[in-house]
């Protein structure tokens, strides 16, 4: 689970203006390290199903955010793409 602080500091290293705190830059970065959180507790958990589901549509909200990106923003896309490094789709 992301404390306040840790939430805080990801949403200061991705946010495009001052006041930003929802956009898909934003977005995709506190999905991403949730979705880093929630695959080390299933590798110390292999069972809990529950938590697998959460982990699935974690990474298919991220897939949106950055298709979204992709399609309305490229060079934000990219920029995202290698702040948290991701591999693209070949």
């Amino acid at each position: 689970m992301l404390t306040k602080a840790k939430k805080a500091k990801i949403i200061k290293d991705a946010k495009i203006h001052d006041t930003d705190t929802g956009s898909s830059d934003v977005q995709v970065s506190l999905i991403t390290k949730r979705i880093e959180e929630l695959t080390k507790h299933l590798k110390k958990n292999a069972k809990d199903n529950h938590s697998r589901r959460g982990l699935l549509q974690l990474v298919a909200d991220r897939q949106s955010h950055l298709k979204y990106l992709q399609k309305n923003h490229p060079k934000r896309y990219e920029a995202v793409i290698k702040k948290l490094d991701l591999k693209k789709k070949a």
